[in-house]
């Protein structure tokens, strides 16, 4: 009989799904690869009776983790169930038995990361979560080994599709914030709720694990400054445009001498920026490493198979480290404690919409309370007035959040000024 490594599979849903299709379409393909078959044994679901739109082994459906976590001859448990609980008490009880485990679960890994990865390191067995970040991208596993001579300065890039689509959506057809979620959500991109999405917090996880792994120190979720896409308006996709941008929701991480910055929030990139022209709901990370140089990774960062495909790499490596008995040889990086800078302490140019008055000296005394709060001004346009008002459209150099933070505060005390309508910060330029 042909020897097999077996697996428990948590959760049979989109994904859990593509994992069974992509194990079984490609078996004979993946056996050659890792040097031994693999074998799905047993698969935990909610309900028995569901159909699954798959022709599954009589006996092979359970709704017991034990059957799982208490069988020895199944090596590999794999998570797809989604959300920490109960995901997280299950995974926890997989690594303390000796299995190694895949899981793509973003949330579990951002929030219990250091967790898990003391239990799989006390238990010698592997903990991989490729799938957890950007679907069917190889991004983790390309930080992890094949970057890892690099000392790696900047992680940024477009790391939620549901936004992106939408964004693009934005751009290209002029519609607005409601029109574009409505469409989003009538076409399976948005939840019902899509909180996590449109306010940044998926993105903020993902780039919590990807800022954690390319400069090997922790970053604590809640320090991740987040800020999501409700407050983007066609008339700043319009102003973008003018001034040679496009805007992007993205997850931004560097590693500074003074400390890490993390942090989510919509962005004007330059047009000839290879973010740019990334749309619809695909996702791109672009990563600088001091030897490598600027690399950029683009694909499906969703979806059954995109992201079962990075399930089923994370198993064959999983796999081989059995079968030459080192499970757990990559296990945490996270070897640094560097400090994570608060948000007032980032870097970036701003673009900076008001409302004012239309009258005389208004600008001048403008530009002398960022003057005042060492802010220096690149550009300023002055819209067409509409009735005794006009809109001042700003773009500064580099500076300090807090500096702009601080020049706003006083600005909106000005008479003149009726309303501060947006700010966004502006990356990807020299």
């Amino acid at each position: 009989m042909e020897q097999v490594i077996k697996i428990g599979l948590l959760g049979l849903g989109t994904v859990g799904r593509g994992v069974y299709r992509i194990l079984a379409e490609n078996r004979e393909n993946i056996r050659q690869r890792v040097g031994i078959g693999l074998e799905i044994k047993k698969i935990m679901v909610r309900n028995l009776d569901k159909d699954r739109g798959l022709s599954l082994p009589e006996g092979i459906l359970t709704t017991n983790i034990q059957d799982i976590t208490n069988d020895p001859e199944i090596k590999i448990v794999v998570e797809v169930l989604g959300g920490i609980q109960p995901a997280l008490d299950y995974v926890l009880e997989a690594l303390n038995r000796g299995k190694s485990v895949v899981t793509a679960n973003k949330d579990m890994v951002a929030e219990h990361g250091q967790r898990l990865f003391k239990a799989a390191q006390t238990n010698q067995c592997d903990l991989l979560f490729e799938a957890s970040v950007a679907g069917g991208i190889p991004i983790i596993r390309t930080l992890k080994q094949s970057l890892a001579g690099n000392r790696i300065d900047e992680v940024f890039g477009i790391i939620n599709g549901t936004t992106n689509y939408m964004l693009t959506k934005m751009t290209q057809e002029g519609c607005d914030f409601k029109d574009v979620l409505q469409e989003a959500q009538a076409k399976g991109y948005a939840e019902a709720d899509p909180t996590a999405d449109v306010g940044g917090f998926d993105a903020a996880r993902k780039i919590a694990i990807l800022a954690s792994i390319a400069f090997n120190t922790r970053i604590p979720l809640q320090q991740v400054y987040t800020e999501g896409i409700t407050h983007i308006t066609p008339q700043d996709i319009l102003y973008a445009n003018e001034l040679g941008y496009i805007i992007k929701l993205l997850g931004i991480a560097k590693n500074r001498p003074e400390g890490v910055e993390v942090r989510v929030h919509p962005t004007f990139i330059p047009k000839d920026h290879p973010l740019a022209a990334v749309g619809d709901a695909f996702n791109a990370v672009f990563v600088r490493g001091n030897a490598v140089g600027d690399t950029m990774f683009y694909g499906r960062g969703a979806g059954e198979l995109p992201t079962a495909s990075a399930v089923v790499a994370d198993i064959m490596d999983a796999a081989r480290d059995i079968i030459r008995n080192v499970p757990g040889i990559i296990g945490c990086t996270c070897f640094k404690q560097l400090p994570v800078l608060p948000v007032g302490e980032t870097l970036s140019k701003y673009y900076i919409r008001l409302r004012v008055a239309d009258k005389p000296g208004v600008l001048a005394s403008i530009a002398l309370v960022f003057g005042n709060k060492e802010v220096s001004l690149k550009s300023v346009i002055q819209k067409e007035a509409t009735g005794k008002t006009a809109e001042l459209v700003l773009v500064t150099h580099r500076v300090q959040e807090q500096n702009v933070q601080d020049a706003l505060m006083d600005i909106k005390q000005l008479s003149s000024v009726m309303e501060v309508a947006n700010v966004i910060r502006v990356e990807g330029e020299e």
